[in-house]
């Protein structure tokens, strides 16, 4: 039980001091957005090629792994239904299907799998599928929407070369290729890499807690149902997904039963928000889903260690 709140912890305390620094204005009006955007453009990507790169790629084809791809693509899906019967935009949509099944594996999973699990490489899988598939994909999506608000669709050509645009596609294909290919780098190119990656985390999560100040509660006004459905199938759903794929389908039992059902009932990323921030969609709904499922990952991690364990 330490890992679960050690994780939730450690999110809370820079969450809070990013509180700190829009209570104060001490970043100025745009400190959220320009915090964000530094995450997007330069931290992530260099903590995507860094993890990519030094991955053992054939370790984590695995059971786990199965179970990540299946449940969290479920999960990103059960959102479109009801974003599109309320006639949702779509750059919501996208935000809350990414909402719903893209898990904190990284701040949050690592200390629970460390902890809980026992394993700190549980965790592989997911951060693998969430960075090489998830993160590209939605982040894609979003890019090709129409961004000014006139309601135009992108022309061919800029939906095929979305990919060339996008620094994490770019980072995630360079991590996978340099790690397919068994290339160590020098330390003298990995090491300014590894330096530009340890802003990702701080940096989204300072992000986070800055545009809390002044926000309404959360599940309130237009995006409500949308917040609160993306809430249950994180919390809920997902989790109960995960659990049972994997022992009714794959006939999991014990440890690796209760890694895969504990990775997928973590809250949604505040990587969510992160990308919600630079393309300028869903921005209240990312916020608002990613403090809601961390609040409610708190019980629901602990039964779902206490049942499983």
């Amino acid at each position: 039980m330490t890992g679960v709140f050690e994780g939730f912890l450690v999110i809370g305390v820079v969450v809070g001091v990013g509180y700190v620094l829009g209570r104060y204005h001490l970043l100025g009006d745009q400190g959220s957005r320009v915090l964000a955007r530094a995450a997007f453009f330069v931290g992530t990507p260099a903590l995507l090629f860094t993890t990519l790169a030094r991955a053992d790629i054939a370790a984590v084809f695995s059971s786990g792994l199965l179970v990540t791809a299946v449940t969290s693509s479920l999960a990103c899906l059960l959102f479109v239904p009801v974003a599109l019967l309320r006639r949702r935009p779509a750059g919501e949509t996208v935000v809350g299907s990414m909402a719903s099944g893209y898990v904190n594996a990284g701040n949050l999973g690592i200390p629970i799998a460390t902890y809980v699990l026992g394993d700190p490489a549980a965790v592989a899988p997911v951060l693998l599928f969430q960075l090489a598939v998830l993160t590209p994909l939605f982040t894609t999506l979003l890019d090709v929407l129409p961004g000014d608000g006139r309601g135009e669709r992108p022309g061919p050509l800029r939906v095929a070369l979305a990919p060339l645009r996008n620094p994490i596609a770019i980072a995630t294909a360079a991590g996978l290729t340099v790690s397919g290919a068994g290339v160590q780098l020098p330390e003298p190119v990995m090491a300014p890499v590894e330096l530009l990656a340890a802003l990702a985390v701080p940096a989204m999560l300072l992000a986070f807690g800055l545009s809390l100040h002044g926000a309404r509660r959360p599940g309130v006004g237009d995006t409500a149902l949308s917040v609160w459905t993306a809430v249950l199938i994180k919390n809920v759903v997902h989790p109960a997904i995960a659990w049972a794929f994997a022992a009714g389908v794959l006939g999991l039992t014990g440890p690796a039963l209760l890694a895969v059902v504990v990775l997928a009932a973590l809250p949604t990323a505040q990587n969510v928000f992160g990308y919600a921030v630079r393309y300028e969609r869903g921005v209240t709904l990312a916020r608002d889903t990613a403090l809601a499922t961390t609040v409610v990952a708190v019980p629901v991690l602990l039964v779902v260690a206490a049942l499983l364990s």
